[in-house]
C-alpha cells in the first residue's frame, strides 16, 4: 500500500452535529449521509490485540470539488465516551484483499503497532496502524467490499 494518496480524512469528536456544521461551513459540503449505531462486536474487532465491543456513529460527505486524481471524502466519527476531538485517519484502500493482508503483515514484521483492527458491518476490513512517537497517531488501511464502494458512490452523488 505504499506510494498511495490517502482516499478519505476523518475526525473522531464527542459532538457530531457541532462536526459536521464546523466542517460544512469550512469545507462548503451540501449535505452529510449518517450511519447511525454501527456496531462493532467481539468476535469482528480487536482493540490492542482484545476483542472489542463498542458502537460508533458516522457521517460521510464527499467534497464538492475534487482532485480526480484523488477522489477524496471525509468522515467523522462519534465514539461514547471518546474523551476530546481530534484528527482520524487518513485511509489507504487496498487493492485488493492480498495486499490488505501484506501491509498488516509487514505492520508486524516492521513493529508497528496495529493498534485496531476487524471488519466492519457490509465486508469492509480494516487496520489502525500508529506510529504516536513519531507523530503519526493513526494511518487506516482497509479493503473495500463492492457493496461499501457502492455506498461511497452514493455519497458522492449526494453532494451534485
Amino acid at each position: 500500500m505504499h506510494a498511495q494518496t490517502p482516499v478519505q480524512i476523518a475526525w473522531v469528536t464527542r459532538d457530531l452535529d457541532a462536526t459536521e456544521s464546523a466542517l460544512t461551513t469550512m469545507l462548503g459540503a451540501k449535505k452529510w449521509v449518517r450511519v447511525p449505531d454501527v456496531h462493532f462486536t467481539p468476535d469482528t474487532c480487536t482493540y490492542r490485540g482484545r476483542p472489542a465491543d463498542f458502537t460508533a456513529h458516522i457521517s460521510f460527505r464527499h467534497p464538492a470539488r475534487v482532485d480526480r486524481a484523488t477522489e477524496r471524502r471525509e468522515r467523522v466519527l462519534r465514539v461514547p465516551r471518546h474523551r476530546g476531538s481530534r484528527t482520524a485517519p487518513c485511509l489507504y484502500r487496498g487493492t485488493d484483499s492480498a495486499a490488505f493482508d501484506a501491509a498488516v503483515r509487514d505492520a508486524h514484521h516492521t513493529g508497528t503497532p496495529v493498534v485496531q483492527q476487524g471488519v466492519m458491518p457490509g465486508g469492509m476490513r480494516f487496520a489502525y496502524l500508529s506510529a504516536a512517537d513519531s507523530g503519526v497517531p493513526y494511518i487506516e488501511i482497509a479493503d473495500i467490499p463492492g457493496e461499501i464502494k457502492q455506498f461511497f458512490d452514493y455519497v458522492k452523488q449526494e453532494q451534485q
